[in-house]
């Protein structure tokens, strides 16, 4: 009997260290549940360790699931992935493949945000470049708690998303985007520039909102304080401003060619109905637009229309700038008779 239980122990025992040596292959030893080609997984946030083995699977990066999963069941640590896009070199084991995904950096992505893009297009480009939606983005610039956060006096974060070239984590949520864009324009505004705001009788809303009109109407940088001094001029006489984009910003939706009666569209935002600046900014300005109001040029200017070349005719009184109207037609005439 005696012996009868010294044979079970060992075959117990040798079948315990078949087990934990087959564990171990599947753990250490490359290639055994791994693919043999690079394989692309993305990790989105909310997903649990379960979900990614099943993505791992899917992707082709592991041929069976339960190997992964009995691995992170020994290694606890393993679970903990951050979300992002990684690349799954061939061959790997077990544990490799895990570690791999749990050590990696966030990869990032470069996202250009040109001048003048109103708060629709910059959630549309960020909604391609990074791992989050439109709609999310839109949500998270208008939501009080950012906007608290960030200083801004304003319903949404229109004006302060400061235009440029930068490097995002492509799993940044909605709102470290939208916080770090902001963060950009904070960086820029200086105690200068503050002074000179304060200097030139507008508020930090005032600024952005006529920098974001600047900004829609020209963009040519030498261009930008002439049309500045026609808006800060017109401002001065209580004249209204009749600014285009902003009847444009009013109407929504694609830009368009305006029409008489999109000038009667009863809006705030109609500087042809309502004298004074809009409630808010209606694009993203970049720094030279800004600058432009702070420094505008010293004219007398109080109207200008297009060339129809490029640039501005710029005009002090409404004769003059009847004559550049004409001006800009016979333009148009000639390229189209050019065509």
């Amino acid at each position: 009997m005696a012996q009868q239980n010294g044979f079970r122990r060992k075959l117990l025992l040798a079948c315990l260290l078949t087990l934990l040596a087959a564990s171990a292959c599947f753990l250490f030893v490359p290639g055994l549940n791994t693919a043999s080609k690079t394989t692309r997984i993305a990790i989105h946030r909310g997903m649990g360790f379960t979900a990614i083995v099943d993505e791992l699977y899917r992707n082709g990066a592991i041929k069976s699931k339960w190997p992964a999963l009995l691995t992170g069941r020994i290694i606890p640590e393993l679970h903990k992935i951050k979300p992002g896009r990684y690349v799954i070199t061939p061959g790997m084991s077990n544990f490799l493949l895990l570690y791999h995904l749990h050590s990696q950096k966030q990869d990032e992505v470069r996202v250009t945000l040109p001048e003048g893009l109103d708060l629709r297009h910059v959630a549309s480009i960020m909604a391609r470049k990074l791992d989050i939606d439109s709609t999310s983005f839109m949500a998270a610039v208008s939501d009080s708690r950012l906007l608290d956060k960030h200083g801004i006096k304003a319903k949404n974060a229109e004006g302060y998303l400061f235009p440029g070239t930068y490097d995002f984590a492509w799993a940044s949520t909605s709102e470290e985007a939208a916080g770090f864009l902001i963060s950009r324009f904070r960086k820029f505004y200086t105690g200068q520039l503050k002074t000179l705001t304060l200097k030139n009788g507008l508020s930090e809303t005032g600024l952005l909102t006529l920098a974001s009109i600047v900004e829609a109407e020209t963009p040519l940088d030498r261009e930008k304080p002439i049309v500045a001094s026609v808006y800060l001029n017109r401002l001065k006489k209580n004249m209204p401003l009749q600014a285009d984009p902003t009847v444009q910003y009013a109407l929504g939706g694609a830009a368009r060619r305006l029409y008489y009666s999109d000038l009667a569209t009863d809006s705030p935002y109609n500087t042809y109905r309502h004298k004074g600046l809009p409630p808010g900014p209606i694009c993203n300005p970049g720094a030279q637009s800004i600058l432009a109001v702070l420094n505008s040029a010293n004219t007398g200017f109080l109207y200008f229309v297009a060339t129809g070349t490029g640039g501005h005719n710029f005009a002090s009184s409404l004769t003059e700038h009847s004559d550049n109207i004409k001006k800009y037609h016979r333009a148009r005439r000639q390229s189209h008779t050019l065509k």
